[in-house]
């Protein structure tokens, strides 16, 4: 008998939050983005909430108008792996980019977080739609990929880092000290790949890990992001106005992946939430206005203009129609400015509405504990999501969703109340991918 589906969660810790003005919030940490013991603390609620991840997201690029965390935050592998020795069982998932790092380094870091921490390394797989980003690893401008560029080095980025992976077979190392033989040769392979962008000989020098790789996350939306998902992720990071809106993308890359040869059920995917949470709902609306109103018209409007290459929307008048823009944006984040610009347009909105609805938007999940225990369920149930990555733009955020919405979501059936597996694979329901070398013996004549 099959296991009833369950719902994963994973909780992104971003420091003083993606909100442009909330680290101003009365009750927030102002150096949350650089602090190891804000960091720990914010892991271990969510493993005590059973959560199945937790992530952390990064950037290339900042200028004097980014957001307050991007300006002095951790880079994720190197706090990643300070989590890794105050957890035990939830998993870790950091975000690297394939256009501005070497396959070989990666697949090498993401490989030794995953010995760390006993099998529970995740790797979010982005292509740095920011042009400025090139500026920092010795390009200019014009050098940066543009859009389908960028995801064709990074699918055969994730083919070396696979490749590398699969380096050695999992008991290729004997460590017998009688016969001093530390391993066998036979178990030891060398990638030699020579592909468009990458020349990577291998072999890596570290092993696999219990879980077999790391996990390996998408976060793109795009036709070309939801194309690389369905083929090499087993995971996708998203994000959804409505619940229609998330059914359809859902279907969609679950089509894909069908037509891949792969299981649907081997690629979770997550849209992105925001919670805010009361004891009644007026207290849930209060808490939104309050993080509202930090926000000022200038500072909304530099938030929007990271989406489109860090435009200046200030020459724009701001109770006008939002600007026809023609092609800003559409080398950056494409599913965000598409859909801003679509939105934009069917609604008639001004340029000030849209910049404060993208700096601050009234979350759908916006209620008391019950309320937004309910329209998960409604996402999870009507298949718009397989779980959720919980942000939380209001200090305590997480706290409040595991200290009220999880109970929830457990008494109804939906949530665990005890991890499955001391790995993410394991705890996500992924299957441990085997040692390609290894299925290749196996299934020549002997």
């Amino acid at each position: 008998m099959a296991k009833p589906r369950q719902i994963k969660f994973g909780a992104i810790i971003h420091g003083v939050g993606g909100n442009i003005a909330g680290w101003r919030h009365p009750l927030a940490q102002t150096d949350a983005s650089v602090s190891l013991s804000f960091y720990q603390e914010q892991a271990q609620k969510a493993e005590t909430g059973k959560f199945d991840l937790v992530f952390i997201a990064d950037g290339l690029y900042i200028n004097e108008k980014s957001i307050p965390h991007f300006l002095n935050r951790f880079e994720p592998l190197t706090i990643l792996s300070a989590l890794a020795a105050v957890t035990s069982k939830i998993g870790l998932v950091g975000t690297v980019s394939t256009s501005y790092s070497e396959p070989f380094t990666i697949a090498r870091q993401f490989a030794s977080l995953d010995h760390i921490s006993g099998g529970r390394a995740g790797w979010n797989v982005v292509t740095s739609p920011l042009e400025g980003s090139a500026l920092n690893f010795s390009k200019t401008l014009e050098q940066h990929p543009d859009h389908a560029k960028r995801y064709r080095i990074a699918t055969e980025y994730l083919e070396v880092a696979k490749g590398l992976w699969d380096s050695w077979e999992d008991d290729a190392f004997v460590r017998d000290k009688e016969s001093g033989v530390f391993f066998d040769p036979k178990k030891l392979h060398t990638l030699n790949h020579i592909g468009e962008f990458f020349s990577v000989q291998g072999p890596l020098n570290i092993g696999r890990s219990k879980q077999g790789h790391p996990v390996v996350f998408q976060a793109g939306s795009s036709d070309a992001g939801k194309n690389l998902a369905a083929y090499t992720a087993d995971a996708i990071f998203t994000g959804h106005p409505t619940l229609g809106d998330a059914k359809q993308f859902y279907q969609d890359v679950k089509k894909r992946a069908v037509a891949l040869g792969r299981n649907p059920e081997e690629l979770v995917i997550l849209p992105g939430i925001d919670p805010i949470i009361g004891s009644t709902q007026e207290e849930a609306e209060r808490k939104y206005q309050e993080l509202a109103e930090l926000v000022s018209v200038e500072q909304a409007l530099a938030f929007l203009g990271r989406f489109f290459d860090h435009h200046d929307f200030s020459q724009y008048v701001l109770d006008a129609p939002f600007p026809e823009l023609g092609d800003i944006g559409k080398n950056s984040f494409r599913s965000t400015t598409d859909r801003i610009k679509r939105v934009a347009k069917e609604k008639n909105l001004t340029l000030r509405q849209v910049a404060l609805q993208e700096a601050t938007p009234r979350p759908h999940f916006l209620g008391t504990p019950e309320k937004v225990a309910d329209k998960i369920q409604e996402w999870f149930e009507e298949q718009g999501a397989d779980g959720f990555i919980v942000a939380s733009s209001i200090p305590r955020g997480l706290n409040e969703f595991v200290d009220h919405v999880v109970p929830i979501l457990q008494a109804r059936g939906l949530f665990r109340t005890e991890y499955e597996a001391d790995t993410l694979r394991g705890n996500l329901g992924l299957p441990l991918p085997v040692n390609r070398y290894t299925k290749q013996s196996e299934t020549i004549p002997q």
